[in-house]
């Protein structure tokens, strides 16, 4: 059980680490580097732009490792898809700038970002499923806390990805223009080597021998559409984390530093912030395990509404001190409460023979809706408004209230069985849980 959730830990650091290393460099210079023909603030919002085309690949990665998964098997599809996520990443790091192959360099750009996004849309649910799916076998199957082991990755892979463009970006300003902001996606071929060693080494999932066994009437993704109900509370569920994780992490790159603070100050704020989300986010993933996932996820909602105009007003003071706050109060406590214990009640809304492709779809949906195009849209409102971060608030209370009602209709799966045979979408409650 310890292999398998050190392969989804080492696995989603990896892939969340490749797609994030991009929102951050796409926030200090790809505006300028490959979209030079704009203004600066157009050529910010292009950037972004080719952060969104990442986003709105993911559902699709979601669909066809979903499929496959669901076929084939969990352990094949994570081999690769973090061969295919190591492989784009590098890539860019190569790539010829506008100044040198001309337009043809957004659009390879965006054509690996697309590739970055099919990556990682199949990349969560087989890492979330081989250890929910392990840990139903194991004597105390407390699968918030093995699934929230593997959610680890994402601010694993923040703290990496920040620290390395942090050390980079200390470069002076002409050299990192120059090559410096290659250095963490050419590490992206190395990475990943060591969650394919540990991959290599694990077991399928069990529940999924077992099931394959029965041949499959339709195929999974023709199944889940059959009832879409639990897929789209499964992704109205994760916009609320995504939106937060988006713009607290992404978006504040550019935000910050047009509002005065230096580049080291808000990677040192956002490092800071992802280091306290290492420490809540498998407590809150525990927490479920005790008192359910609705409590905890809705508990992460309200925290992040109430916080969204204090965290712009701590930020919009100028204080180093008080950006690291800000970015503690809003992506380490509040977001990681939501996501830590999304993986477990994703994983728990479908039967075993579906259960790859209605929740990556469902997952890869809610990060489409609430990360996919929020830096851009805040990056808009932001500009026709003079500079106030009013809407990036507005934009965390809307995130908020979208996961607090989805949570709220959802019946809690915290008891309920993994059942390895049927085609069931979701997962019955137990007797006199409320929906």
């Amino acid at each position: 059980m310890r292999r398998v959730a050190l392969s989804g830990l080492l696995g989603t650091a990896v892939e969340f680490y490749d797609f994030l290393v991009y929102g951050t460099v796409a926030a200090l210079v790809f505006g300028d580097l490959f979209f030079p023909a704009a203004d600066p603030a157009a050529g910010t919002l292009a950037a972004f732009g080719t952060f969104a085309a990442g986003y709105v690949a993911r559902p699709l990665g979601g669909i066809v490792f979903g499929h496959f998964g669901d076929r084939l098997g969990r352990k094949s599809m994570m081999l690769l898809t973090m061969t295919v996520m190591g492989c784009g990443s590098f890539l860019i790091g190569v790539l010829p700038t506008y100044g040198t192959i001309g337009v043809w360099a957004p659009t390879l750009l965006i054509a690996l970002r697309v590739v970055q996004g099919i990556a990682i849309g199949g990349e969560w649910g087989g890492a979330t499923l081989m250890v929910v799916e392990h840990a139903e076998h194991t004597r105390s199957p407390r699968r918030g806390l093995w699934s929230g082991l593997t959610q680890l990755g994402a601010p694993l892979g923040s703290v990496l990805s920040a620290g390395t463009v942090t050390l980079v970006s200390a470069l002076p300003d002409d050299q990192f223009r120059a090559w410096g902001w290659r250095v963490p996606f050419l590490l992206s071929i190395v990475l990943p080597a060591t969650g394919l060693f540990v991959r290599r080494k694990i077991a399928e999932s069990p529940l999924f021998a077992r099931a394959r066994r029965e041949p499959a009437a339709r195929p999974p993704l023709v199944e889940v559409l059959r009832r879409p109900g639990p897929v789209l509370l499964a992704a109205c569920a994760g916009i609320g984390a995504f939106t937060a994780q988006s713009l607290l992490t992404g978006f504040m790159i550019s935000y910050a530093v047009d509002h005065g603070y230096a580049r080291p100050q808000v990677l040192g704020a956002v490092t800071v912030a992802s280091c306290v989300a290492l420490l809540v986010l498998p407590a809150a993933s525990a927490l479920s395990d005790r008192v359910g996932r609705r409590p905890v996820i809705l508990a992460g909602a309200i925290a992040s509404a109430v916080l969204a105009f204090p965290v712009l007003a701590l930020v919009d003071s100028g204080s180093p001190g008080l950006l690291i706050l800000a970015l503690v109060l809003g992506h380490g406590l509040a977001q990681s409460t939501m996501y830590g214990p999304l993986g477990a009640l994703l994983t728990e809304l479908f039967g075993t023979r579906v259960r790859y492709t209605g929740a990556s779809l469902g997952y890869q949906a809610a990060t489409l809706a609430g990360a996919g195009f929020s830096p851009l849209i805040a990056g808009s409102l932001v500009a026709s408004s003079g500079g106030s971060g009013t809407p990036v608030a507005l934009l965390l209370c809307g995130g908020a209230a979208v996961t607090a009602l989805a949570v709220w209709r959802l019946r809690e799966t915290r008891t309920a069985a993994l059942d390895p045979t049927t085609h069931r979408t979701a997962a019955p409650a137990p007797e006199g849980t409320p929906r």
